[in-house]
């Protein structure tokens, strides 16, 4: 079956990352849907029902974004708050739509790693804990959460070996996925 990546990609830190990963999965249609939410939504409204539907249809979900300000870009968080709703991600009466998912997160990350660290990182917090959130997140809504696919060092290396080493990098991670 295929994966559904939902991709956010505006301009930002980490979005040549983002757009070169696009361009890649879009060679496998087979194998992914790729699914802009800015292409889907230019003016943010999102269509709950068709989103809820989309979700319905597939049993492993990518979130892919750049990561920014020590968060996920706006129209991604504003998916979660609409899409994931009472009575369909969660609730007694609901059916937990997003049960037994395998979920994921796909992050460039404009820092390099060893910045986001507990051991005298700039940012002292490590990128798996930064995104306990998510995984409460789904693990709420009885989803599947897996470790996060990160790509580092985006702010001041967007050569094209850098950029290809993460095409490679989260194209493997897609194929144990």
């Amino acid at each position: 079956m295929k994966t559904l990546i939902i991709i956010t990609h505006p301009t930002m830190s980490g979005s040549t990352m983002n757009k070169r990963w696009m361009e890649e999965l879009l060679r496998f249609p087979e194998k992914y849907t790729v699914h802009s939410l800015y292409d889907a939504y230019p003016d943010e409204k999102i269509d709950v029902q068709a989103e809820q539907r989309l979700v319905e249809q597939y049993d492993k979900i990518i979130f892919q974004f750049p990561y920014y300000w020590f968060n996920i870009p706006s129209l991604l968080k504003k998916w979660f708050d609409q899409v994931l709703t009472h009575g369909w991600a969660y609730g007694s009466k609901s059916g937990y739509r997003m049960e037994g998912k395998k979920i994921a997160l796909a992050i460039s990350l404009g820092v390099e790693e060893e910045e986001l660290s507990s051991n005298g990182g700039k940012y002292k917090y490590p990128l798996n804990e930064l995104c306990r959130p998510f995984e409460l997140s789904f693990e709420y809504v009885k989803a599947d959460y897996q470790p996060a696919f990160a790509f580092y060092g985006l702010e001041f290396n967007v050569s094209d070996s850098h950029i290809e080493r993460g095409v490679r990098s989260y194209m493997q991670f897609l194929a144990g996925f």
